[in-house]
């Protein structure tokens, strides 16, 4: 499977492939264990990786780190009504960081993924 992928450390999988493939859009292409699952949408994939499963995303790095969900960097989703999806997803309990933000660029907020991980919902200007 080439190509480029992000990938989200999430404490429960099942949680964030309801959550992606309900609310987002988003496909299950693979899912080969419990603790990872292979998502996508319009080209883009989004690997999801439990903690604590065997090998790779979840293994204490050489200086005591763990990989945990959260952080700031974040997927971008461009949609047509950024009202109405917030709306939407408000009403299905989802929990946004913060209220929609107007800049020059359009407008954006950002929504938090069950295990805490932002995905920005952007809707660019009307011209």
């Amino acid at each position: 499977m080439p190509g480029i992928s992000v990938r989200y450390i999430v404490d429960k999988v099942d949680a964030a492939v309801e959550f992606y493939t309900k609310h987002l859009g988003f496909s299950v292409d693979l899912r080969p264990a419990p603790s990872f699952a292979i998502l996508s949408r319009d080209g883009f994939r989004l690997l999801v990786s439990g903690m604590g499963g065997p090998g790779g995303a979840s293994q204490t790095m050489p200086d005591g780190r763990k990989p945990e969900p959260g952080g700031w960097n974040r997927i971008q989703i461009e949609v047509a009504d950024l009202e109405r999806e917030v709306a939407s997803l408000r009403n299905a309990g989802a929990y946004f960081r913060n209220e929609i933000v107007q800049g020059m660029g359009g407008k954006q907020i950002l929504l938090e993924d069950p295990a805490g991980n932002p995905i920005e919902l952007f809707e660019a200007p009307k011209i």
